[in-house]
């Protein structure tokens, strides 16, 4: 055997997985068309925002990497929605791409036991019962041997970017597409679509004008990674973005323009992502529309690029330089490069257990965009897991799942195993039924020790966890013991009592807390142990908001009843007698593996899960 593990992909999730393999102690090999571009930002030049900073951060607690890397590498911080609720406020940051890309590579390159190897996957090699997977075979002819194979091919799996009336084999502008593994999946049986995304152009930095745009500058930043000692700060630079608008003159080019888009001539005919449409999409779908956001974002500190967010296209060349000129502040814009369109291959994620391993070949996993999901934080999120599991099932420990209830990762898989995808799958804070309980502040009293438990999350990361939990147990106590007094305005009450009948923002609750949070600080100074700002604030919401989580927790308890109820990967539902025609289709399709899986499947009647459940108990 050359290696205990092959991923392939050296984008987000392919990352993740390759370095959980490997720090899980096996073997793993990263195989990746260019080494140079492992890690590349290859849309937007940001980490996180709204649900998707849970997912960084949740990624880091179970001992990732997206984390840190933005950490080293951001150029602005920001936090989304201050003025609403915690369960919806997200970090979002500005990354310098390149410095994020070379901070990738470092950390894959110099991690034990992890390979990089330059080449192209064009077929798996499977044991003689064709159930396995047993390795993979390169466009160079190598052979090379794998107790488990982890694809996260991203967009170049049978890429095709498209720019007006040209079209190329490319995953991305100026790179080749993966050619051929595609076929042989498919080939193989496995489910398979095709899924559209896009990118806007990047232009010149130096020819816009500054003046004629809103500045948008950021905050001072905060670390997304938990491997940080308490109240640390980040010593980055802050850059700002911009804003500007479009008009009608964008919006005429566009129309007079539109028999020119592959999207809307019938060229594409991958369904693209529905909540981040491209700017012809807008202009034809919201006619009323009278202007769009146009948000102008530096793509890094060592280069001239600015990205154009929200002017996702793929139209022609001249078009784009027409529709970007007649934009305030960009009359004399310069495109570095096209926006563009990028059509591929995606495995539907149906085809997938809760693991992420393959129904149909055992030790072959997916994740990334290959699942059709869309992003890089989703990626991370299931690369980190089919890495754990892939390493988990070589060890012949049971894998790790994460519940709805549990984590934005497990409202993710769970999303996509059970319901699939026919566009690319974007998380949303609406999608998770416990938002409050999934705080992406939260994550590392959530999933650290799940990651200890597997062996992930190191010693060190592993006393700085406890010792914060400690510290929260101390605020807490603290906040239920002490009175307000005449100055807080609600004389008489306990800390906690206040901040339960209070109507506070996160940002109020240290103006709450005022003299009492500074004497807390004076009082742990006697402990020589100070607490950070960031310790308080948690334990405050978690004391303003536990009536809400307990109301969240008793629904998910009755729902934790039927995830209990294990059913069988191999169950013959069309021979069981008693289901709807309906339900069995959809139960032999998804292949649930709990009853409360089974009951989230679209179509599956509540008689029909009545049914399972009494045949379960029967046994």
């Amino acid at each position: 055997m050359d290696y205990d593990c092959i991923v392939i992909g050296g984008g987000h999730a392919g990352i993740e997985a390759s370095l959980a393999v490997a720090r899980l102690g096996f073997s793993c090999l990263l195989i990746t068309q260019n080494p140079d571009r492992i890690g590349a930002l290859s849309c937007n030049p940001a980490i996180g925002g709204l649900a998707k900073s849970n997912l960084v951060r949740e990624v880091d607690a179970l001992g990732g990497e997206m984390g840190r890397l933005i950490d080293k590498s951001l150029i602005q911080y920001r936090t989304l929605n201050r003025s609403r609720g915690p369960a919806v406020q997200a970090p979002r940051a500005q990354a310098d791409k390149m410095l994020y890309q070379s901070e990738a590579r470092v950390a894959v390159e110099r991690q034990p036991r992890l390979a990089v190897f330059m080449d192209t996957v064009v077929d798996l090699i499977s044991s003689r019962s064709g159930c396995a997977v047993e390795g993979v075979i390169t466009e160079r002819g190598h052979g090379i041997s794998a107790k488990t194979v982890i694809l996260a091919s991203g967009t170049f799996m049978e890429g095709k970017i498209f720019i007006g009336e040209y079209d190329a084999r490319q995953g991305r502008l100026g790179e080749a597409a993966a050619l051929g593994l595609g076929a042989r999946l498919r080939e193989r049986g496995m489910p398979a679509g095709r899924l559209k995304t896009g990118t806007p152009a990047r232009i010149a930095g130096n020819a816009i004008d500054y003046e004629k745009l809103e500045k948008q500058d950021g905050e001072p930043p905060e670390a997304f990674s938990f491997n940080h000692d308490s109240g640390e700060t980040l010593d980055r630079p802050g850059v700002p973005c911009w804003i500007t608008y479009t008009n009608a003159a964008t919006h005429d080019i566009i129309r007079s323009n539109i028999h020119r888009s592959p999207l809307y001539g019938g060229k594409i005919i991958g369904a693209g992502p529905r909540y981040c449409p491209s700017i012809e999409d807008k202009v034809m779908r919201f006619p009323d529309r009278e202007r769009h956001h146009v948000f102008i974002e530096p793509e890094s500190l060592a280069a001239n690029e600015m990205y154009l967010n929200g002017l996702s296209s793929s139209l022609p060349e001249d078009v784009q330089e027409a529709f970007i000129r007649s934009i305030a502040g960009l009359e004399h814009a310069r495109i570095v490069r096209p926006a563009y369109a990028v059509e591929y291959d995606y495995l539907d994620p149906l085809g997938l257990y809760s693991t992420l391993e393959s129904k149909s070949l055992a030790g072959f996993f997916v994740a990334g965009q290959t699942n059709g999901s869309s992003g890089y934080e989703e990626a991370a999120a299931q690369g980190v897991m089919a890495g754990v599991n892939a390493a988990l099932k070589m060890r012949g420990e049971p894998p790790l799942t994460l519940g709805r209830d549990e984590a934005y990762i497990g409202v993710l898989i769970d999303d996509l195993t059970t319901l699939g995808t026919k566009e690319p799958y974007r998380m949303f804070t609406s999608r998770a039924e416990r938002r409050l309980a999934l705080r992406h502040d939260t994550a590392d009293s959530r999933l650290t020790p799940k990651g200890r438990a597997i062996r992930l999350v190191d010693d060190t990361r592993w006393e700085r966890f406890q010792h914060k939990m400690r510290g929260l147990d101390t605020i807490r106590e603290l906040l239920r013991a002490r009175k307000l007094d005449a100055d807080g305005g609600s004389a008489g009450k306990t800390l906690e009592r206040a901040l339960v009948d209070a109507t506070i923002t996160p940002e109020q609750a240290p103006s709450l807390l005022a003299k009492q949070a500074q004497s807390l600080s004076e009082e742990v100074a006697l402990k020589e142990t100070a607490f950070p700002a960031e310790w308080i604030i948690r334990a405050a919401l978690d004391i303003k908001y536990a009536g809400y989580v307990e109301k969240e927790e008793r629904v998910a308890e009755r729902n934790a009843k039927m995830e209990a109820v294990k059913l069988r990967p191999d169950c013959d539902y069309r021979s069981i007698t008693g289901l709807s025609s309906e339900s069995r289709e959809k139960l032999s399709i998804v292949r649930p593996l709990t009853l409360g899986q089974a009951a989230r499947i679209p179509g599956v009647r509540q008689s029909d899960i009545a049914l399972l459940m009494a045949l379960t108990k029967k046994g």
